[in-house]
């Protein structure tokens, strides 16, 4: 069993690595968000173990850069953090990460969570891979979306910003989160980047009140895409 793991502190990493790698696991540390998330891309993982807070991009960025990338390949995610609070611990589970353990990490504790996350992904409890959203359906696993049964023609970018707004229906998403989330490997991109390619998601994707759908621009802030009422 290979798990990835990001720690970016050296003895936190070299313990924990040691308590997995005694337990018959194959671990690739891992103190970059950026390294992380493309070794997982590029490679079979049967887990990874992901700190919140480290360089470049953090654990949760990681989380969501990977299920736009892998979803239904998408291996099981447990957080190891200092961070504590009801409100973090239910924010990262509801973004689809697998369990939480909250630092210092127990061994025998990490040992069973990890066991378990495993043993039911294995045992076939994964994400759906196809969702209709009105007009529109969103196969994960092809990585396509169609209108009215259409296949919609998208750039690479246009489709990773498209799945991760489709994961996200409701929540407001910060024009810097989205830069880190789908263009997190790529230097020198802006804010106006993301303003071209919401406004090609608009047009391509229908995405307007007559089909049901308001992709909104949040003042100084981002973006949210919402059912219309109306």
């Amino acid at each position: 069993m290979r798990i990835a793991y990001l720690e970016d502190d050296t003895e936190i990493a070299t313990t924990v690595g040691g308590w997995l790698r005694a337990a018959g696991y194959e671990v690739e540390p891992f103190v970059s968000g950026a390294d992380c998330a493309r070794a997982v891309e590029n490679h079979r993982f049967d887990a990874c173990l992901l700190d919140w807070m480290v360089p470049d991009l953090s654990g949760a960025e990681v989380l969501a850069r990977l299920q736009i990338k892998l979803k239904q390949a998408m291996p099981p995610v447990i957080f190891a953090t200092g961070r504590d609070s009801e409100e973090d611990v239910v924010g990262i589970l509801t973004s689809g990460a697998d369990d939480y353990l909250i630092k210092p990490l127990s061994r025998p504790l990490l040992l069973a969570r990890l066991q378990a996350v495993i043993r039911r992904r294995h045992g076939g409890v994964g994400s759906l891979s196809t969702q209709k959203f009105g007009h529109l359906t969103v196969d994960y696993t092809r990585r396509q979306i169609t209108l009215d049964g259409h296949l919609v023609v998208l750039t690479d970018r246009e489709t990773d910003l498209a799945l991760y707004l489709f994961q996200n229906v409701g929540r407001a998403l910060s024009r810097e989160l989205l830069i880190q989330v789908v263009w997190s490997l790529t230097p020198d991109i802006d804010t106006r980047t993301v303003d071209v390619h919401i406004s090609a998601l608009r047009r391509k994707l229908a995405l307007s009140p007559e089909f049901g759908w308001r992709l909104v621009s949040i003042y100084r802030h981002g973006y949210r895409l919402e059912r219309d009422a109306t």
